[in-house]
């Protein structure tokens, strides 16, 4: 893929979050690699309107191209469509914007997947029933909604999880802090809490300190990166995590960066069905993405866990 002469510029949630620092490592790579200009943007909120002034400001340094890590599925519409009306190619990554606002989606993992692979490790580490809270992130971010509402559904649809009961779903906005105090409360609201499962990378990360630290019986799973929880990986009372869940973020700023480069060289349109060669990473579909729009799924979440942690750790 040749991007010589062209600019992209990708737009992650907020700074100072190392899962999206790896996402932009990923990206930056491929397109300078293809010959093109990288232009990362790490709003210092993980809101909407942070966003949206970030959109207006690459809009008006004419790029060919945004890929962006939506903090809001819809609040982005109104940018994002004055950027493709301006020419530029707008795809989405991690987390997506509707159909309307963008021209396709890097899924890092199937939605069902993922709601799957966490609701079956609530099961297992609670061993078959109890209570059960989820710490998220924003209450806005599309992902974390749609994982968290595959694990109702699932609850809902399969006796296996009857005997399991979610108590709350809280929100610590992606912010260390606010991550620590959301999970020190549900430890005292619900004394009999039994799991955890934080789908952010920073809110298990607090998570993970919070129960270790305090020495809970309440253990957590969830979706974190192996630098950030190798110590708090293991099965065993010692603690926290006996096993969570991840994709490698930098092979997904990878793939959008490979889109982007396929979209803006005309390989694709963003229409459901179409094929492109992501480099090394090889061949992708685009599939419907069940919202009128496409999606492109960079492949299922890899358990990370104590025979395992030490191998990924140093890797991001």
């Amino acid at each position: 893929m040749d991007a010589t002469g062209k600019t992209f510029a990708i737009v992650v949630k907020s700074a100072g979050n190392p899962y999206n620092e790896k996402e932009i490592e990923g990206f930056k790579a491929v397109i300078e690699a293809a010959g093109g200009t990288c232009i990362s943007k790490e709003p210092e909120a993980a809101t909407a309107d942070a966003q949206v002034s970030v959109i207006q400001s690459l809009i008006s340094q004419g790029v060919n191209s945004i890929s962006i890590a939506a903090n809001d599925e819809n609040a982005l519409q109104s940018a994002l469509q004055d950027a493709m009306n301006a020419g530029i190619k707008v795809s989405c990554f991690d987390s997506k914007v509707n159909a309307d606002s963008r021209q396709t989606f890097c899924n890092q993992a199937g939605t069902q997947e993922i709601g799957q692979a966490l609701m079956d490790a609530v099961l297992d580490i609670s061993g078959g029933s109890g209570q059960f809270a989820i710490l998220s992130a924003t209450s806005q971010a599309t992902n974390q909604n749609a994982w968290i509402d595959a694990m109702k559904s699932l609850m809902e649809s399969d006796s296996k999880y009857a005997n399991l009961e979610l108590v709350e779903v809280a929100y610590g906005d992606d912010e260390p802090q606010k991550s620590t105090d959301q999970t020190q409360a549900l430890l005292t609201n619900y004394p009999d809490l039994k799991v955890i499962c934080a789908p952010t990378t920073v809110g298990i990360s607090a998570a993970a300190k919070v129960l270790q630290d305090q020495k809970s019986t309440v253990k957590l799973t969830g979706l974190g990166l192996p630098s950030e929880m190798a110590e708090y990986i293991g099965d065993d009372d010692a603690h926290s995590c006996p096993y969570m869940f991840l994709w490698n973020p930098i092979e997904l700023g990878d793939l959008a960066a490979y889109t982007a480069i396929a979209l803006v060289n005309g390989g694709i349109t963003g229409a459901t069905g179409e094929k492109f060669t992501a480099g090394d990473m090889g061949d992708y579909t685009l599939t419907d993405a069940g919202d009128n729009g496409s999606e492109i799924i960079l492949g299922p979440p890899f358990e990370f866990n104590a025979d395992n942690i030490a191998d990924w750790k140093d890797v991001y």
